[in-house]
Parts: C-alpha cells; structure tokens; sequence
C-alpha cells in the first residue's frame, strides 16, 4: 500500500454554541468533494478527534485553501473552541484487527 497522509484534529468546544453541528456536517461533505481526500474518522468527548486521510499534502493545502473551509477556521477561532490543534503526519504502513 502506498504511503498518505493523516491530518489530527484535536479540540475542545466550549460550551453551547450554535450552528457548530451544520458547520461540522457542511465540512465533512465538502472535504469528500476534495481531490486527494480518502476518508476520516472521528470521536467526541470531553476532546474531540477527527483524524482525516489524503493522498498528498498538496491535497491537505487544497482543503485548507478552500473558502468554505476558512470561514469555518475563523468561527472555530472566534466562536466555537477553547482550544485545538492539527497535526500532520505521513503514514507509512497500517494494519487492523477485526471488522469496521
């Protein structure tokens, strides 16, 4: 299997925020229209975890660049999160137990 990337969203909302869950949908759609995006996995608790996987890191700038994609950068900054961070990582190998 040849090596992709893994793009780590971790973060803490804070409390009742409106129109977050739209966003988050809206996001999740977009991304999936984006050359290079593969698939994404995520998980929320008290720290929230997407992790998002694509073909190359000109892909994951090209999700960055898109416009819909800022805007939602700036309400995270200024509306939605205490705190979040983004990791970037190339995978290099993978394996699995079990059925997803």
């Amino acid at each position: 299997m040849p090596s992709y990337y893994a793009v780590i969203f971790t973060s803490v909302k804070k409390e009742n925020i409106s129109e977050y869950d739209s966003m988050a949908r809206l996001m999740e759609k977009l991304a999936q229209q984006q050359s290079g995006y593969k698939h994404h996995e995520s998980a929320r608790e008290q720290i929230g975890i997407t992790v998002s996987y694509w073909d190359s890191l000109e892909a994951i700038d090209q999700w960055k660049q898109q416009v819909d994609h800022q805007m939602a950068q700036r309400l995270g900054k200024s509306d939605w999160y205490e705190w979040y961070r983004v990791r970037i990582c190339k995978v290099e190998r993978e394996y699995s137990f079990g059925k997803e």
